[in-house]
Order: C-alpha cells, then sequence, then structure tokens
C-alpha cells in the first residue's frame, strides 16, 4: 500500500515535465497582460512625461466615452460578422463539394486550403497590389479584357480601396478565412453517421431532404465552433486593414485603433485600457467557444 507521500511524488513526477511549458506560457502571456492591467490604470502619455501618475479609472472612462473608439466598434462588429457569415456558407459549399468522392479530390483540397496557410500580411499585398491596384491589378485587367471583347467602349478602371474601402478588406479576409470554415465543417461531414444517410436514401430521401434533416442538425456544433473561433480570430484581426486602407476610409477597426493610440497619439495609459477591454469581450466569445468544444468532445466519446 503506498503512503501519500509517495502517492503525491508520483503525481509531481507525471507534471514535472509540462512545468518548464507552464512557466513559459504564463511568462510570454499572463505577466504581459497583468502589465497591461496595471498601465491601464496610469496616466501615462509619452509626449507629456511630467503628467505620469496614477489615474484610477480616468483611461477606462475615456474609452467608454471615445467617438472614435465607438465608430471603430462598429466597424469591427460589421466586419467580423460579414467576414464570417460569407465565409461559412462558402466553406459549408465546398466542404460539401469535398466530402464527395471525384478525381483529384486531393489536389483540389490541397488548392483550397492555401489561402489559409499564406500569411496574413502576404495575403493582404497580393490583394493590395495584385487584384485591388488600378494600374495594373487582376480586376480592372479583367474589365479591360470583357470590355475590349465586346467593344464596349472606354473601359472603366475603378480604384476599388477607395471605392468600396470595408468591402475590399472583407474580401481578402473572407478569402482568407473560408478554408478554415471548410477544414472544420468538413470534418463534421466525415463524422456524420454513414448508416444515417443510406438509410434516409433507402427510404426515398432527396438530397436536399438528407441534407435538411440530418446533415444540417449533424454539423450545428461545428457551425457554432467555426462561427466563435473565426469571431475571436477576425475580431483581432490588424494585418488585413493595415496594409490595405491603414485605417483609413472609415475601416478602422479595434486592433487598429488601438494600434493609433499607442503609436501615433503615444497615451500608453488609455491604450492599455482598450487593449483590456477588447481581451475582455474576446474573452467572453473564447467562452461560449470552448464550451461548444467540450461538448463535441463529449458527444464523440459517447459514441
Amino acid at each position: 500500500m503506498r503512503t501519500p507521500v509517495a502517492e503525491r511524488a508520483k503525481k509531481w513526477a507525471r507534471r514535472a515535465p509540462l512545468l518548464p511549458a507552464l512557466v513559459f506560457l504564463v511568462a510570454v502571456t499572463q505577466l504581459p497582460f497583468v502589465a497591461t492591467v496595471v498601465i491601464s490604470f496610469m496616466r501615462w502619455n509619452a509626449l507629456a512625461p511630467d503628467h505620469r501618475g496614477f489615474a484610477a479609472f480616468d483611461n477606462y472612462r475615456a474609452v467608454v466615452t471615445d467617438p472614435a473608439l465607438r465608430s471603430s466598434v462598429g466597424t469591427t462588429v460589421l466586419l467580423t460578422v460579414a467576414v464570417v457569415l460569407v465565409s461559412l456558407g462558402l466553406g459549408l459549399g465546398l466542404a460539401l463539394l469535398l466530402d464527395r468522392s471525384f478525381r483529384g479530390r486531393g489536389v483540389v483540397r490541397t488548392l483550397l486550403i492555401t489561402p489559409f496557410l499564406v500569411v496574413p500580411v502576404a495575403a493582404a499585398l497580393l490583394w493590395k497590389h495584385a487584384l485591388y491596384n488600378a494600374s495594373y491589378g487582376l480586376f480592372n485587367g479583367v474589365l479591360t479584357w470583357l470590355w475590349q471583347l465586346f467593344g464596349a467602349g472606354t473601359p472603366p478602371q475603378p480604384d476599388w480601396m477607395t471605392d468600396s474601402p470595408l468591402l475590399a478588406v472583407e474580401l481578402s479576409l473572407i478569402w482568407q478565412w473560408t478554408p478554415f470554415m471548410m477544414l472544420i465543417l468538413l470534418a463534421g461531414l466525415q463524422s456524420r453517421p454513414a448508416d444515417a444517410v443510406e438509410a434516409a436514401r433507402m427510404d426515398g430521401a432527396s438530397t436536399f431532404d438528407v441534407f435538411r434533416h440530418l446533415t444540417l442538425p449533424h454539423l450545428r456544433r461545428y457551425l457554432e465552433l467555426a462561427a466563435l473561433l473565426g469571431t475571436v480570430y477576425i475580431v483581432q484581426n490588424f494585418d488585413a486593414v493595415f496594409t490595405l486602407t491603414s485605417g483609413g476610409l472609415g475601416t478602422a477597426n479595434l486592433p487598429y485603433t488601438i494600434y493609433q493610440t499607442f503609436y501615433q497619439a503615444h497615451d500608453y495609459g488609455r491604450a492599455s485600457a482598450q487593449g483590456v477591454v477588447v481581451v475582455l469581450c474576446s474573452l467572453l466569445v473564447a467562452n461560449f467557444a470552448l464550451r461548444t468544444v467540450s461538448s463535441l468532445l463529449r458527444e464523440e466519446i459517447t459514441r
């Protein structure tokens, strides 16, 4: 019979290999966040070093009453909802396509995943210069070719990022995040019970009936998970806004507004308060995502 001391020693022996990773995680994530929370209660502007001191909740009151921040909240919500919904719909269509057997499916799957593997800044630069550019971009090149093909006169040369700046940012993010949604939903489709589908088809159910009554209810958890994870990541997106529009023309979202406060206004206290508010809001969404993941794992275990 083992003594309590031996049992505790055995437990610590199992946990010891994880301690370096835990220490590293705390050092690179939790300590900087604690420092940010401390700075958020300080009056700290690099342009006014003589007025540094404790500000209590002044920074948070300024965050709540800041019209620029309220505008960026609306932009962030609009950007996130549009990107998540459209990429979720496209990802569902592509997942349904890849769930079928056809020649070259592996190649098509690899090509469809590629946009998600591109570095975000590189993806934004690709859209900015190779697609949106008014002089040599692909979109205007296609318009010119179509106008010349049909003899419709002088082809239009719209400036996409000036005429529709928010839409330009949304399209680049949809292109990049659709493969992410596709992968999650494809995993859900491949975990669908095949016997239930076969039984429904033998009973005379059409493809639409199978999708409506079997596939869609089965994918509900996966749709929720994809939407929640996409929301967490897209709310924090900075690369596309900074690279494509530099936050101009009404495209400044929350991360870009924090960047302006910190690096341009040099108000470290208010920028820290803004960051804390954004992190707390993101944690609320992440909490729902974790609950969805836990429910999916419980369902898989009980099967």
